[in-house]
């Protein structure tokens, strides 16, 4: 059993995945028996969707929780892998921090489909003091199933997402003030639905900067910060990247801040190709 101390620090690294639940497997890939020609034909003629951001984006931020500064999360692109054919983005937040006697150190990476935008695969690596866990998902969006390693194969939903992928999707779509959205895209058919609301526009000033924002409230099926009455919210800017800059959730008397620190923005959308190619090579 965690102390309440070790529960608060969980919350700090278990946001970072909540919240790419709301919008982000194995020490290796799978091996995979793939047709390399035939995947290098594709990459040239792959019809990427337009997103918002690009590989070698980061963005880091400052976790606190009230008053007690907890550690440093970090959101990437961090390249372009082939996934059972499929070139897809791989994206990881990590975060690492604590406070004395109780450290977290996580992952939670997420491989999105440049196409559809689909998860096709997610991992997730926990140590939080004492406790450590790794899960690792393969998400098959084409017959809308999934497995968690070393169990068996169970119903998905159509154009799934995971908890790293999903913060993707609402940079890429977008919530606009007075929009309430219903999504049903959460792999895992138990968590469905995930309700955004668009509450209002803010110019708010982080360590990064200042930024004209867009708040949206997440919520979700879940007993944790994000649950109805967590009144969580996450800063959107308003221009074309959507960075999210803070994020500001409550659960029970503390209030856990991520506050954006640095951007590090990521290549031209024209070298998305040579990018896939790069991937593919022998």
């Amino acid at each position: 059993m965690r102390s309440t101390k070790e529960r608060r620090m969980g919350l700090v690294a278990g946001t970072v995945a909540t919240l790419g639940m709301l919008m982000v497997s194995a020490a290796a890939l799978v091996a995979q028996s793939v047709d390399v020609q035939a995947v290098r034909s594709a990459a040239a003629a792959v019809n990427a969707a337009v997103v918002p951001y690009a590989v070698g984006e980061e963005l880091t931020y400052k976790a606190s929780l009230g008053a007690i500064s907890a550690g440093t999360a970090r959101m990437r692109v961090d390249g372009i892998e082939i996934v059972r054919g499929r070139p897809a983005y791989h994206v990881v937040f990590s975060v690492d921090g604590g406070i004395p006697f109780f450290h977290v150190h996580d992952r939670y990476e997420s491989w999105i489909d440049v196409q559809t935008l689909a998860s096709l695969r997610h991992r997730q690596q926990i140590s939080e003091g004492r406790y450590k866990r790794t899960t690792f998902y393969e998400i098959y969006p084409e017959r809308a199933e999934y497995q968690k390693e070393g169990d068996s194969v169970r119903a998905s939903v159509a154009n799934p997402l995971d908890d790293g992928s999903f913060i993707y999707a609402v940079r890429t779509a977008g919530i606009q003030v007075g929009e309430t959205r219903r999504d049903d895209r959460y792999f895992r058919p138990d968590k469905n639905p995930v309700v955004l609301t668009g509450l209002r526009q803010e110019t708010i000033k982080v360590a990064a900067g200042t930024f004209a924002t867009t708040v949206v409230r997440p919520t979700i099926r879940t007993s944790g910060i994000f649950s109805d009455d967590g009144q969580a919210q996450v800063w959107f800017t308003d221009d074309a990247n959507r960075y999210p800059v803070q994020v500001k959730a409550k659960f029970s008397k503390f209030t856990l801040t991520l506050e954006l620190k640095s951007v590090t923005a990521g290549a031209q959308p024209g070298a998305l190709p040579t990018l896939i190619a790069q991937a593919v090579a022998p």
